[in-house]
């Protein structure tokens, strides 16, 4: 069984939540896994307390350092990509605010979360520790993976990269599936599904627009691209 977070609840930020996961229903969100973790995972906590009102609107918000946090039916979209079983060992590329991680985690995952900024891991971490999320984050280059953790049975990529990072395939298990926003640096990018069927074959599903901040790393875009 999963856990859920630890938290306080407000009464009234409940309810926001509540709404917030009728309308990712509304919008096709189906998966029960996905939809239990929304309705738990308590997202004000991951914004400036001063803006916690905005947390519930199906909008992404900016965190600092030219990052965001992801629009609800984003993070509810990519999670059920995953496809998800409890105990899956998952790797995230981008901690960004750690909502998608706590999300995840909720759901079962064994998550683990690589960041290039330090700052937002530090500030996400403080975050996931009040909650009792049990994961583990990294600083680093996630567009090379975590070696030292692989395989995977999911890697999820939370930014917008120019293509399909190989290293990132190869770190999956057999069966495993990666799920990475691909397409040009203004933010506009298809979200793609690459399922690894064997060693060397892989199966692509490609869904619908969505716009990320653009993937930094040796296998993303350059800092000063």
């Amino acid at each position: 069984m999963f856990k859920r977070p630890n938290f306080s609840e407000n009464p009234k930020l409940a309810g926001l939540r509540n709404k917030l996961v009728k309308e990712l229903k509304a919008k096709g969100i189906s998966s029960p896994a996905v939809l239990d973790a929304i309705a738990h995972v308590p997202r004000h906590l991951f914004f400036p307390s001063d803006f916690e009102n905005f947390a519930y609107r199906d909008a992404a918000f900016p965190i600092g350092n030219g990052q965001t946090i992801s629009q609800p039916y984003t993070v509810a979209f990519q999670s059920q990509l995953l496809q998800i079983f409890p105990g899956e060992k998952v790797l995230e590329i981008g901690t960004g605010s750690g909502y998608q991680a706590a999300v995840l985690s909720t759901m079962g995952a064994e998550v683990h979360s690589i960041e290039l900024i330090k700052a937002l891991v530090i500030s996400a971490n403080r975050v996931l520790k009040i909650l009792d999320i049990p994961m583990k984050t990294y600083v680093g280059d996630g567009t090379l993976g975590l070696p030292s953790q692989k395989p995977f049975d999911a890697i999820i990529v939370t930014a917008g990269a120019p293509s399909v990072p190989e290293t990132l395939i190869k770190q999956l298990k057999i069966n495993g599936r990666l799920v990475i926003p691909v397409g040009d640096e203004q933010n506009i990018q298809k979200m793609y599904r690459i399922t690894r069927t064997s060693l060397t074959e892989t199966k692509t599903e490609v869904f619908g627009d969505f716009k990320f901040v653009p993937l930094l790393g040796e296998n993303g875009w350059t800092m000063n691209s």
